[in-house]
């Protein structure tokens, strides 16, 4: 038995907390919080008061540790690494996290000191915290990988002198170590029972699995969760549970014939999976995978909260980041979300404790019932005042003019345009005089390489890119290529960047890119041969081109370029994981005064960039090519995917500079156009302004009149190459006011409006005159009874006729005239009316 853990104690703390749960606030948090929305976040709370402790696991650390000092210390002030670490030790209490197991490759480089430090930083924090942990070396923390532990020269081995068995046996937790010091085991105790952390090393021999055996062995009756550096793989889909080498052998030498392990942890694939299997026993064992070192930043702080409920028989895992919540919200972008919801990444398991133990603790039982649902808590806790990243203002183009053209742009090429097989069609660069045009297969050294291999396709393309097209390489392999190229003769085969440069393109694999077929491809080359140009000669790429755009073995981004000064050698930039079937945007920024390339994707700079490097220095006479590498001077290991526009600027841009942003659309202006009121005669008006060159300028009418409204709707005409644009209305203006909305517009996406309002005069409208009156016939007495009392008039005939036929017709004139008169009075009561509203 070993002595209870002293922790410190801060149970009112955890009663106010539980509190928090039970009165549905913690629902707030995840409510408001920014983490991803999960059907689980539906599912109705456990409930409070239960037998429960946090089972905290830190995936691999090696980028934490291997860019605390040049990249994480200075942008942050720390790493992701000691952040972890400080926050699992400010909330071991409220969380009851009895025990923190790290899952290997503590650090990168296992011979460079600084990196060690900053690990040794990191887990310092558990060590003054008296949280005890495990630890154990992965590939990266040993001199030698590729020897078993046995094999090593233990002394000597970095992991040993930082985290050895001397440093493991300061924990109350310490059952013993392996003869090499790489392995070993801990008893901790939660909830009134006992778990044993059993920490195995990378590429373990016989020997050690016997010592496992042996500890297995002198501690019977206690449940034991098993950690190694590399077990169970993670498939292509990044779902599927893939079984190892490793993995296999573990599980035929330790983990079957052993039923208190019961749960298995590893890293070292990238990604997230799990598997259940039976043991010898019949009784379910749970391997679990959990590494984040390929997503941004080296794995943006994630790390696993496993909360084993014992009175409710499950275990629950979070996984969440303390390092995402620590950043300062303007560093924030997309890929930084609090909690990952992704099927392997949040789950509950069903584990009958009692019953799953039976065989060898059959005294197993829950504690007390008095912690409140932890994983619910962890959540609160991260989610509490979190402010998720401004939200993303990049908008889907209107059409393929929608981008913003940057200063200093050398070469842009697009597709929009060309549809089909590429054989004798040219890609056309739209800002100068570098046109793309594919090489015959029969003119290379490509095996099998045909015409149909290369296609333009429209619609395939990156939500974010205003062209539209790609240009796609199929069938490609390291032997089996095509490529674009520049001219001979092109102006950018002698650009001259020492003045920095940005470079941007949209790429994607295809759905069927192979590490054993597709890695180390190249999809932006500038040619030549380092060697000819003053490169020292080196291991690796010596005879390559100077510069190159690919994709590695890892399905990581490469930059590799060369600095200004050829004999500086070369600078690499390193992306995370990149997934196939999908599109990206990458951008590579040299600042030449700052001496730094910045790799972005999708927008977020990754982790790995280069340093000490400003310009590129380049071979004369060389092409850029799209599609290949090229090295030894001959294209090779072809690109099995698409390429977007590609752009190449001669110095270093912003995110708001590039392909991803849209057109500015604000500057439309109309400085032509009536006012006022116009003369009924008017039968056409001339509007006039500035906008963006291609913009088509829309039109709409808002008059009394719905017939000329549509007469007037429809009208439209284009910006010019000059910004200026021109436009005459001839039909639908009636008398009265109008009201014209002008905009300009990019396909779908449109410009606020600006409106113009004038008015047109109705016509005069004339009273109908009255009629003549004809003069009396002599002799002829108008006023005479015969006459009816009114006027006559000679008849055809010569006789005599009255004139009631001139009376009517001179009221009807008279009563037009009182008519407009009142129309006149109507009209100017109706204006007064509209005066005092307003006023």
């Amino acid at each position: 038995m070993i002595p209870p853990i002293a922790r410190l104690s801060h149970r009112r703390g955890r009663r106010f907390s539980a509190a928090l749960v039970a009165t549905g606030l913690v629902a707030g948090f995840l409510i408001g919080g920014a983490a991803p929305a999960s059907a689980v976040d539906a599912a109705p709370p456990a409930e409070p008061g239960a037998s429960r402790f946090t089972f905290a696991v830190l995936p691999d650390t090696q980028f934490y540790s291997r860019y605390s000092v040049d990249q994480f210390v200075p942008r942050y002030g720390t790493d992701p690494f000691s952040v972890q670490t400080t926050w699992l030790t400010e909330h071991a209490d409220e969380l009851n996290i009895p025990f923190v197991a790290h899952l290997g490759d503590v650090v990168d480089r296992a011979n460079v000191q600084t990196e060690w430090e900053a690990a040794d930083r990191a887990m310092q924090s558990l060590d003054d915290a008296d949280l005890p942990y495990s630890i154990l070396p992965g590939n990266h923390d040993v001199l030698d990988a590729g020897k078993q532990d046995n094999q090593l020269d233990a002394a000597n081995e970095p992991f040993n002198r930082w985290f050895g068995a001397a440093r493991a046996a300061e924990q109350v937790t310490f059952v013993g170590a392996d003869p090499t010091g790489l392995s070993q085991a801990h008893i901790f105790e939660a909830e009134g029972q006992q778990f044993m952390s059993l920490a195995i090393s990378w590429n373990s021999s016989d020997a050690t699995l016997a010592w496992a055996q042996g500890v297995l062995d002198a501690h019977p009756t206690v449940p034991v969760i098993l950690t190694s550096h590399a077990l169970i793989n993670i498939g292509p889909d990044q779902v599927s549970p893939v079984e190892t080498a490793d993995s296999q052998r573990m599980w035929d030498v330790l983990i079957r014939g052993n039923d208190q392990i019961f749960m298995t942890l590893n890293g070292h694939f990238h990604g997230a999976t799990r598997q259940v299997k039976q043991n010898d026993f019949g009784h379910d064992v749970h391997q679990i995978l959990m590494d984040y070192q390929m997503a941004y930043e080296g794995g943006n702080g994630y790390l696993g909260l496993f909360e084993f409920d014992l009175t409710n028989n499950t275990i629950s895992l979070e996984t969440g980041s303390p390092w995402v919540v620590h950043k300062p919200q303007d560093a924030l972008t997309s890929y930084d979300q609090p909690l990952l919801d992704g099927a392997n990444q949040r789950y509950t398991l069903d584990v009958d404790f009692a019953a799953r133990f039976a065989g060898f603790a059959a005294d197993f039982t829950a504690g007390t019932a008095d912690e409140p649902p932890l994983s619910a808590l962890a959540r609160a806790i991260l989610l509490d005042g979190f402010e998720g990243p401004d939200p993303i203002s990049t908008e889907p183009p209107g059409n393929e003019l929608d981008f913003i053209e940057a200063e200093g742009t050398l070469a842009h090429w697009r597709f929009n345009g060309v549809e089909g097989v590429v054989d004798d069609e040219v890609i056309e660069d739209v800002a100068g005089d570098n046109d793309l045009t594919r090489v015959d297969p029969a003119a290379t050294n490509a095996v099998g390489a045909v015409w149909d291999d290369v296609t333009v396709q429209q619609g395939n393309a990156h939500a974010f890119s205003s062209d539209g097209g790609a240009v796609c390489f199929d069938n490609s392999s390291g032997s089996r290529f095509s490529y674009l190229t520049t001219a001979a003769d092109a102006p950018i085969n002698e650009a001259d960047l020492q003045g920095g440069y940005t470079i941007e393109t949209f790429v994607k694999m295809d759905a069927d890119w192979s590490v054993s077929t597709n890695a180390w491809s190249k999809f932006l080359t500038r040619t030549g041969n380092r060697s000819q140009i003053g490169v020292p000669e080196t291991r690796w790429d010596w005879t390559a081109s100077p510069s190159a755009l690919g994709i590695s073995s890892l399905r990581e981004f490469q930059w590799t370029s060369l600095d200004a000064d050829a004999s500086l050698g070369d600078r690499v930039n390193w992306s995370g994981e990149i997934m196939v079937d999908n599109w990206v945007h990458l951008a590579v920024v040299n600042d030449a005064e700052k001496r730094t390339t910045t790799m972005y994707v999708d927008g977020a700079p990754v982790l790995r960039n280069a340093t000490d490097v400003g310009g590129m220095a380049w071979q004369q006479g060389q092409s850029w090519i799209l599609g290949s590498d090229w090295a030894d001077g001959a294209a090779r290991n072809g690109w099995h995917g698409c390429i977007g526009e590609t752009r190449i600027i001669d110095r270093p841009t912003m995110p708001s500079e590039w392909l991803t942003q849209r057109a500015d659309l604000s500057g439309f202006a109309v400085t032509e156009a009536p006012a006022g009121e116009l003369p009924a005669s008017v039968t056409s008006v001339t509007l006039g302004g500035s906008g963006f060159p291609g913009a088509e300028v829309r039109l709409a009418n808002e008059p009394t009149n719905r017939a000329s409204a549509a007469a007037v709707a429809g009208a439209t005409t284009v910006v010019n190459e000059n910004g200026e644009w021109v436009i005459e209305v001839s039909e639908g203006l009636t008398p009265g006011a109008h009201r014209l909305v002008l905009s300009q517009a990019l396909g779908t996406r449109v410009s606020g409006p600006t409106a113009v309002e004038f008015a047109i005069a109705a016509a005069p409208v004339d009273p109908e005159p009255l009629p003549e009156q004809e003069p009396s016939s002599p002799g002829t007495d108008s006023e005479s009874p015969a006459a009816g009392g009114g006027r006559s008039t000679a008849g055809p005939d010569g006789l005599a006729a009255t004139g009631a036929d001139g009376g009517i017709a001179a009221l009807v004139a008279a009563l037009g005239a009182v008519l407009l008169l009142v129309g006149t009075a109507l009209t100017t009561l109706r204006a007064r009316r509209s005066s005092l509203k307003s006023s």
